[in-house]
């Protein structure tokens, strides 16, 4: 403790307030997990019941309780005092930084609440599809699946198949994660942060494409960043910049390109939720997102009905629409060769490149020390895929 207190005061002033707000705000949030809260807790009774009732049901989910007072957080967040920090631009970046997480803080809050106060929470969070995002998703989706990958999506594996798989794969990193099982969850796979430990679906089946693809996403890019944040000085790396979701997602779809692994179902996958979002904003309900998910644009029930739960869970949640709107944006930085070191520091976000650069430059951040190993390979370049990703608008 002495060693710290004298790395403390041997900062200069402002470094040294930086480091107390940035610390003061790490202990506000950081066992706050926006998706440890918003999974629904009996996926698989709604599930049954909807199928049964021939797609005229409204899903009721069931939430994990709030374990924290949201109002005290509220009180805390907005009681640090940032005049203390000199720098404008990081001044400016940690009064963002708390209006981000109490905005989080208030998602959390509102999940299941009437009046749609937590979609509209979200909407706040993390916006919601524009003009041009909904056109990318239907010039996405007027791509059809071609045979070939159909093979490619043929579930043979088991859970206990994919923890081996996983276990093999972080040999090849320097780091230690969990791998837990959790029926909790609407994807196949999911990274805690906090926790550290990669959750899968229990009783999932998983084909070889997919644990592949899985992989490069939630090991290479969201795993990476987790251990890459640990290793840096502000707490803010760990917790997250504001909009680091849109960048974090796109990096790890992108992940999914490098890597190979990326295909026009996956695409397709990622436009539906474009539309579904959308749909949100529309107010549809549950059964009329899945209608049109499932009826006008004929995907199967059950992908169908998962997409649709990821986008009402909670009341109506906007994230989704980010994973196609993050590839495009980190597309865009591969294309023009510019380095995405500074955005696989941590949980960064492409908006804040030049605080993160500014923060290198006063000491304040160290470079990386893990690397996605997809973001080192040769492309194994996809013609159509290639087509898409160079038009999105």
């Amino acid at each position: 403790m002495k060693d710290i207190n004298v790395l403390h005061n041997s900062l200069n002033p402002s470094h040294a307030a930086i480091h107390d707000i940035d610390a003061n705000v790490h202990r506000l949030v950081r066992n706050i997990e926006l998706l440890a809260y918003i999974n629904p807790l009996n996926i698989a009774q709604e599930r049954k019941l909807f199928f049964k009732e021939k797609f005229n049901y409204e899903p009721v989910f069931n939430y994990r309780k709030v374990k924290f007072k949201p109002y005290k957080l509220h009180r805390l967040f907005f009681s640090q005092r940032l005049e203390r920090i000199e720098d404008e631009s990081i001044q400016s970046l940690y009064k963002d930084v708390i209006y981000t997480y109490s905005g989080l803080v208030q998602c959390i809050e509102t999940i299941k609440e009437p009046s749609n106060k937590f979609y509209f929470n979200s909407l706040r969070f993390f916006g919601t599809p524009t003009e041009k995002m909904v056109e990318n998703a239907k010039f996405i989706l007027h791509h059809q699946v071609p045979d070939s990958e159909k093979e490619l999506f043929k579930k043979s594996l088991t859970t206990q198949d994919a923890i081996d798989y996983f276990t093999n794969f972080k040999s090849q990193y320097g780091f230690d994660f969990s791998i837990k099982l959790s029926t909790a969850m609407s994807a196949a796979a999911m990274v805690s942060n906090n926790e550290q430990t990669l959750y899968l679906k229990k009783n999932h089946k998983f084909s070889q494409h997919e644990l592949e693809l899985l992989a490069h996403h939630e090991v290479g890019v969201h795993l990476v960043t987790t251990f890459n944040a640990i290793e840096q000085p502000l707490k803010v790396f760990s917790n997250g910049f504001p909009n680091n979701v849109e960048t974090q997602e796109g990096l790890a779809v992108m992940s999914e390109y490098l890597s190979g692994n990326l295909t026009i179902t996956r695409l397709r996958e990622l436009a539906y939720r474009v539309i579904a979002v959308d749909s949100l904003n529309k107010g549809y309900s549950f059964a009329d997102t899945f209608d049109l998910i499932h009826g006008q644009y004929k995907l199967n029930k059950e992908k169908a009905f998962n997409i649709t739960l990821r986008v009402h869970r909670g009341g109506g949640f906007t994230k989704d629409a980010l994973y196609l709107s993050g590839l495009k944006k980190v597309y865009d930085l591969y294309s023009n060769g510019t380095s995405f070191d500074p955005i696989m520091m941590g949980k960064c976000s492409i908006e804040y490149t030049p605080i993160v650069q500014e923060l290198l430059a006063q000491g304040l951040a160290t470079s990386s020390k893990y690397t996605s190993h997809s973001l080192k390979l040769e492309s194994e370049v996809n013609p159509t895929v290639d087509f898409i990703l160079k038009n999105l608008k």
